[in-house]
């Protein structure tokens, strides 16, 4: 496989990661805690969007800049 194409992956599979464990901090999730959920779905977000958004990015300059090369055969 082609490196961005790995890094296609890893961006989607962040991208699941997230909405799996925010569910799953939705259902332990208790009103009695001190914080909102907000600020568990922001944490979630550093955690995952981010990350996944800068890879994401990341597989399209690889893309890019192997596109532009010229071949000669």
């Amino acid at each position: 496989m082609k490196k961005e194409k790995i890094l296609f992956i890893i961006s989607v599979l962040l991208i699941f990661m997230f909405v799996i464990i925010t569910l799953i901090d939705y259902l332990k999730y208790d009103e009695s805690y001190s914080a909102p959920f907000a600020v568990d779905i922001f944490v979630r977000t550093l955690e995952f969007i981010i990350p996944s958004v800068i890879v994401f990015l990341i597989a399209l300059f690889i893309k890019r800049k192997n596109k532009s090369k010229w071949y000669i055969r």
